[in-house]
């Protein structure tokens, strides 16, 4: 059975952007990146692949999953198609219609989508972001994977907004480089 996984920068204070949904404070360069291209190429948005060089086939996720927010973040760059070689969905109770005939919209439960997508033959399904949408999802979500960037900057969006209940992580990897960058993983399982 596919996995989800939720994938994504956050800072030491538990952030995945600032309040208005900048994520300027991230460490965009290191040598953690060079992990990062060879681990997760299918992560990178298809234009700063072709940019960075990076064209190798997605190793372990074909599918994105991403709410609103996170997708408009590319939108408002006139990215409609960000992750072109994966199957994307972008998550949304407001919008009426996807910008891009490759980006499909979903406006139901996403606990339904997760379950649906997870019983289809595939790689493991990544969840991008947003916040509220790991929120919801939180009960779903089978290993976390956090970029961890050493700043604090006291207010944002949380990883997992709205959630309140618990869920234990067992350790599965945690890498420290010389810039401070921490590279964390979590079976949720």
């Amino acid at each position: 059975m596919r996995q989800l996984v939720y994938y994504g920068a956050i800072t030491l204070d538990g952030f995945i952007a600032r309040p208005d949904g900048a994520f300027d404070c991230f460490l965009f360069e290191g040598e953690h990146f060079r992990d990062l291209y060879d681990r997760f190429p299918e992560t990178f948005p298809t234009h700063y692949r072709a940019a960075a060089g990076i064209d190798r086939a997605p190793q372990r996720l074909d599918t994105v999953l991403m709410g609103r927010h996170t997708y408009e973040v590319g939108l408002r760059e006139g990215l409609t198609n960000p992750y072109a070689h994966l199957r994307q969905f972008v998550v949304s109770r407001t919008m009426r219609e996807s910008p891009d005939p490759a980006v499909q919209l979903h406006t139901g439960d996403p606990v339904d989508l997760v379950r649906r997508l997870k019983t289809e033959d595939g790689k493991d399904i990544w969840l991008c972001g947003g916040g509220k949408l790991a929120g919801a999802v939180a009960s779903e979500i089978d290993e976390l994977i956090l970029k961890i960037n050493p700043v604090v900057i006291g207010a944002g969006i949380p990883l997992f907004d709205g959630f309140a209940g618990a869920r234990h992580g067992a350790p599965l990897e945690h890498k420290t480089y010389p810039n401070g960058f921490v590279l964390a993983r979590y079976s949720l399982r």
